[in-house]
C-alpha cells in the first residue's frame, strides 16, 4: 500500500497564535484566461483579496430567489432538518445549509455561467461546491458573524489542503452601511493566521451559531485592521463579493428594521479536494464541508 503525505503548510489550533505568508496564488488561472472577469477585474482580486461586482443576478430575477429563500425559511420540513441552523436567541433560522442540493432554483444558479464562470477562472480549473447556503439576517437582533478567515476553518476541519477556494455573496436584499453588511480586511489574504486552541468535538454545532475555535485575538485582529484597514460592503439586491478564502472577514449583528438576506456559495478547485482534517478530530458533517467532488456542469 503506497501512504500518500500532505504537507501541512498552514499549521493552526496549537498552543500559541501563529502568522505565516501565504504559500499560495490568489488568482491561479494563467494571464489572459477568458472568462467574465476582465483582467483588471483578476488584477485587483488579487492584490486586495476581493472583488464586488453592482449586479450579478438582474433586478427581475432577485424575487426569485427571495421567494425561494422564503420558502425555504419557512418550510416545518427544513426547519428540522439538520442543516438548518438558528439563533441562539431568537430560534429563528440563522442559515440553511447545502441548498444547491435541497432547492433546484439555487442549484441552477450554482451553474449559472455568471457565477461558476467567474470561480473557474479565478481558480484556474474545474471547480465543485465545498459548501453552500442562505443567510438570514431579520431586522431587530440578528447576530453577526465573528472576524475569522474561513480557510483556517475549512483547513483545520475539513481538510483542504491549499488556498485554492473562492466564496461569492450574493445580495438578496439591500446591504445598507447599518443592517449588519460584510466587513474584510482588504490585503489579509496574504496572511494566514493560525489561531490557538484545540478543536473541540463537534465544534460545528456550536461554531455555526457563535464562532469560539478558529477565531483570532484581539491583538492580532488589532494589527490586521492597523495593517490593512476594514471595508464595508453596500449594494443593490442582485450585488456580489467574490472574496479569497483566506480574508479576514466578519459581519455586525443587524439591529435596524431592515433584513439583510443573501446567498452564499463556496467553489473548490478539483485539484483541491478535502482529505483528513489538519487540527479536528473528525470531519464535519457533509452538508458543511462536501466530499463529493463532482465538478460543477
Amino acid at each position: 500500500m503506497t501512504m500518500t503525505t500532505i504537507t501541512d503548510l498552514y499549521p493552526t489550533r496549537g498552543t500559541a497564535e501563529v502568522a505565516v505568508p501565504r504559500q499560495d496564488p490568489v488568482v491561479w488561472s494563467a494571464p489572459g484566461t477568458p472568462g467574465p472577469f476582465s483582467a483588471a477585474d483578476l488584477q485587483a482580486f488579487d492584490r486586495d483579496g476581493f472583488f464586488a461586482l453592482d449586479q450579478i443576478i438582474a433586478e427581475d430575477e432577485v424575487p426569485v430567489y427571495r421567494e425561494e429563500l422564503e420558502r425555504l425559511v419557512t418550510d416545518p420540513a427544513i426547519r428540522a432538518d439538520e442543516r438548518s441552523i438558528v439563533e441562539a436567541k431568537s430560534q429563528e433560522i440563522r442559515s440553511v445549509f447545502e441548498v444547491h442540493r435541497i432547492s433546484e432554483v439555487f442549484a441552477a444558479l450554482v451553474r449559472d455561467e455568471r457565477v461558476v464562470g467567474r470561480a473557474r477562472q479565478i481558480l484556474g480549473s474545474d471547480v465543485y461546491v465545498h459548501q453552500s447556503r442562505i443567510n438570514v439576517k431579520p431586522g431587530f437582533g440578528a447576530s453577526g458573524f465573528y472576524w475569522h478567515s474561513d480557510f483556517e476553518t475549512w483547513h483545520a476541519e475539513d481538510g483542504l489542503p491549499n488556498m485554492r477556494t473562492v466564496s461569492v455573496s450574493i445580495a438578496l436584499t439591500e446591504n445598507y452601511d447599518t443592517n449588519g453588511g460584510l466587513m474584510i480586511m482588504p490585503g489579509s489574504h496574504r496572511t494566514f493566521l493560525g489561531c490557538a486552541g484545540a478543536t473541540p468535538k463537534d465544534n460545528y454545532k456550536q461554531s455555526l451559531q457563535m464562532q469560539d475555535a478558529g477565531t483570532p485575538s484581539d491583538e492580532a485582529l488589532t494589527s490586521l485592521a492597523g495593517q490593512y484597514g476594514i471595508k464595508l460592503f453596500t449594494g443593490r439586491a442582485g450585488s456580489a463579493t467574490w472574496f479569497d478564502c483566506n480574508c479576514m472577514h466578519g459581519s455586525g449583528d443587524n439591529i435596524t428594521p431592515f433584513p439583510r438576506s443573501n446567498v452564499f456559495i463556496v467553489f473548490n478547485s478539483v485539484e483541491n479536494t478535502a482529505v483528513e482534517p489538519f487540527a479536528a478530530p473528525i470531519r464535519r458533517p457533509t452538508f458543511i464541508g462536501a466530499r463529493d467532488f463532482a465538478p460543477v456542469r
